[in-house]
């Protein structure tokens, strides 16, 4: 009767072993995929990638996105030892303004500037009238 080789064994098994982690491994993001996209479908029908504009009933118009600076934008530096909204105060510091940011849209904000300090770097909604693409403040809020 012939034997295998010992080398020969060690390979089908480390083979074997590979095969079964990538499967199980691939079972898990699978799942992980499908629980995130049914959560994302839980929340709502409407896009988050969108700037969300929503009639309010009291100071302009609801405008949703992420409260940052016209430098930096919502790609502030990586490298930097700065946070997000450290970063993004800096910048407006040192003369640039804040803006809502959301996918490819941005507008400029004017007024409320201790309320925007407060939220930089975050998702959040801003009251107020649009005109052309500066956003004039009412009043910034929580997203959540």
């Amino acid at each position: 009767m012939k034997t295998i080789p010992r080398w020969g064994s060690l390979f089908v098994y480390c083979v074997f072993a590979a095969f079964a982690t990538a499967l199980v491994f691939a079972i898990i993001v699978a799942g992980g995929a499908v629980a995130l996209a049914s959560h994302q479908d839980a929340t709502g029908d409407q896009p988050q990638t969108a700037l969300t504009v929503a009639p309010a009933r009291e100071g302009g118009t609801r405008f949703t996105g992420m409260i940052t600076d016209s430098h930096c934008r919502a790609r502030h530096m990586r490298n930097s030892h700065l946070s997000t909204a450290e970063c993004a105060k800096e910048c407006v510091r040192t003369g640039a303004t804040y803006i809502l940011v959301d996918g490819d849209r941005h507008y400029i904000l004017l007024g409320g500037e201790t309320s925007l300090a407060k939220l930089a770097g975050e998702r959040a909604n801003v009251m107020g009238t649009l005109q052309g693409d500066t956003i004039l403040v009412n009043a910034v809020g929580a997203l959540f």
